[in-house]
């Protein structure tokens, strides 16, 4: 059905309510309620830390790319770290607790990258806690303690780090270092992972504004005491870092050299550089929305989730929860490339080539897989982690039946040359384009009649399983294999003739005039878009009128409870390009307003759960705005700037960062 006015009316004044208690800005999302609290990730593309509402610490920290067999089900999974930011604080010998403070608040800086807790410890103090994972240094975090005494204080401050269960055989160390004059403080904590797989280590020390203070281990705590004089603000900082043996042969010493880089550098200095590392990547990628704060918000906070879950030249990829939780167990699916890597390839490609370079670097094991299923060519994997084996759990059926996945990668890789022009990269990476296009070759039966099908799959609506002739699947794969072949003609490679086969006559049904999910498909409910994916972010159903019964077909059929929030985002751009402005909006609102969780408005993946951070979800909407309602369109060409849609809502959209030539449209009434 439809989103009509009322029900939007609705989502509206539920989300007044869920988020009453919060006062903010373009820039800042601040909360005062810790009434049904979701964290934040200060997240830098290498470790996200989880904001908590206990006071000063974190929920826990995930590391990007270390993945260890859970004991669940031997599935590996993306694994947590050693909290390294916590802190317990003592004023006058008595200790701060979620139980005994006042006037909690906490603002997250998009902007900046940070978040700042305060509040208020009986008549004795108030203090500041502000976390952040330095964008500059990506192995690196701090947390900066201000306490403003109401009267004289004795203060007790102890860093202690919290080891998660599924790390064993934890031991900490407190010592301290000398170079000639200098002394260098260092309280480090290492584990191995469950298994044995990974070294985890993390290290930090304190860093004061004037002088040092002396400090002294009490267990498995290292601090300091100090007496403050009322009124006089005092400052300190945690600052340290975390390690795997994942990408060092040494954690331990790497561990402790961040620490010791942080005494040198300073507070100062080090949050300098974590601002102006954010203040670059909002130079080169923004969208601003005039008339609407809540829109404005609800945009940035989804680009500051995408941005913080990767880094370029890392050759990462972003999971369906980012950095942000072990949700899907940290694993690489389809929503790196259909859901978030638009995005990022409009105004970050870097980050975007970072997510094609982790598929390249897996080739090899998507070629073994295809050999293992008796194909040919390359099978990428439904569910990837660090090795590039299929690693979804045995019992879903999408592991080994979710076949799209292998057409979205080679898709994703043809948009990247599509957007720069750059031969040279197209050329290093042809064997991506040519092996997935095998796979299909492989993959199809050829039919009496002489057209082909794909039989036996689990279909972009993953309620349709072991169906044939998805319409989805089919037409990804027509759409790979026309792309292959446009790569073949420029780098002058052999053209297989199945290929040109395959793209004219791969099967997809339609029945009284509506494009048929799947072959017998008969108005069942549907978990997500399948069919609506073929007019965009595909190609293959170009005609006005088609793509309207379509929608209209389908919108109705979509599971209203646990269906994710993606699909909203994608009839948002088709209503958009089909100059319904209404429902554009509606669909834009959809996408994010029921599955937003207080008090900062998080994604949860549907209506109906509580799994934040859903980056998936945040991509699909911001393909809305941008691939919507600004008129961007991905070419062969590179992007394509169509006049926009404004919602009424809006006074103006302004997208920052367009292109290789770092465009900015500006959308008006």
């Amino acid at each position: 059905m439809n989103l009509n006015f009322r029900h939007l009316v609705i989502l509206i004044l539920f989300s007044a309510s869920v988020f009453s208690q919060t006062k903010s800005d373009e820039w800042n999302l601040q909360a005062s309620s810790r009434e049904n609290y979701f964290g934040v990730a200060m997240a830098n593309g290498q470790i996200g830390i989880v904001t908590d509402d206990i006071p000063l610490k974190t929920k826990e920290i995930i590391l990007n790319g270390v993945y260890e067999a859970s004991p669940e089900n031997g599935i590996s999974r993306i694994v947590r770290g050693i909290e390294f930011l916590n802190l317990h604080l003592s004023i006058n010998n008595q200790e701060i607790n979620s139980d005994n403070i006042d006037h909690w608040s906490q603002v997250v800086s998009m902007k900046e990258g940070t978040s700042t807790t305060s509040f208020s410890f009986k008549d004795l103090a108030v203090i500041d806690y502000t976390i952040l994972a330095n964008r500059a240094i990506p192995y690196s975090a701090m947390a900066i303690i201000e306490i403003t005494p109401k009267k004289d204080i004795e203060i007790n401050a102890n860093n202690y780090m919290t080891v998660p269960d599924e790390l064993k055989e934890a031991k900490s160390q407190f010592r301290v270092l000398k170079d000639n004059q200098y002394l260098m403080p260092v309280f480090r904590t290492t584990a191995k992972t469950l298994n044995g797989k990974h070294t985890v280590s993390a290290a930090t020390t304190f860093l004061f504004d004037a002088d040092k203070e002396v400090l002294n281990q009490t267990g498995n705590e290292v601090g300091f005491s100090k007496r403050l004089l009322k009124g006089k603000k005092y400052r300190f900082a945690i600052a340290g870092g975390i390690c795997t043996s994942k990408d060092f042969t040494d954690p331990l010493n790497e561990s402790e050299r961040q620490p010791i880089f942080a005494l040198q550098e300073g507070i100062d200095n080090l949050l300098n550089r974590h601002k102006k590392a954010w203040a670059e990547l909002w130079r080169t990628g923004d969208i601003e929305i005039e008339g609407d704060l809540d829109s404005q918000q609800r945009v940035r906070f989804a680009l500051y989730n995408l941005y913080s879950y990767i880094r370029p030249e890392t050759r990462q990829s972003i999971a369906p929860m980012g950095l942000s939780s072990q949700g899907y167990n940290g694993h690489i699916f389809w929503d790196s490339e259909l859901w978030m890597y638009p995005t990022l390839l409009a105004l970050q490609p870097e980050m975007a080539k970072s997510c094609l370079d982790y598929r390249s670097d897996r080739l090899g094991k998507a070629k073994q897989k295809a050999t293992v299923y008796g194909y040919k060519g390359a099978m990428f994997p439904w569910e990837s982690d660090d090795t590039g084996e299929e690693a979804t759990p045995t019992w879903a059926l999408t592991g080994i039946f979710e076949q799209h996945i292998t057409a979205d990668v080679s898709i994703a890789f043809w948009n990247y040359y599509a957007y720069t022009q750059d031969k040279s990269w197209l050329k290093k990476e042809w064997s991506v384009l040519k092996e997935t296009a095998d796979f299909w070759v492989s993959r199809v039966v050829e039919n009496q009649d002489g057209s082909y099908s794909i039989l036996n799959v689990v279909g972009a609506d993953e309620y349709a399983q072991h169906v044939d002739d998805n319409a989805f699947t089919n037409a990804s794969a027509i759409e790979s294999l026309k792309n292959t072949i446009k790569a073949a003609t420029i780098l002058n490679e052999p053209i297989n003739p199945k290929w040109v086969a395959l793209s004219e006559k791969l099967t997809i049904h339609s029945k009284n005039g509506i494009t048929q999910n799947y072959k017998g498909y008969n108005g069942e409910m549907i978990k997500q878009a399948d069919v609506n994916l073929l007019a965009y972010p595909l190609h293959v159903i170009t005609d006005k009128k088609q793509i309207e019964m379509d929608l209209e077909y389908y919108a109705a059929k979509i599971d209203p409870k646990d269906g994710p929030a993606m699909a909203s985002g994608v009839l948002s751009v088709l209503y958009a390009r089909l100059g319904d402005r209404d429902k554009a909006y509606n669909y834009f609102v959809k996408s994010y307003l029921p599955n937003s969780r207080p008090p900062f408005g998080v994604f949860s993946e549907s209506a109906n759960s509580s799994n934040p951070y859903f980056a998936t979800g945040a991509g699909a909407m911001l393909q809305a705005v941008i691939y919507g309602f600004g008129g961007v369109e991905q070419t062969d060409a590179g992007l394509k700037y169509n006049k926009g849609l404004l919602p009424k809502q809006w006074k103006s959209l302004k997208i920052i960062g367009l292109g290789p030539d770092d465009k900015t449209i500006t959308i008006e009434k």
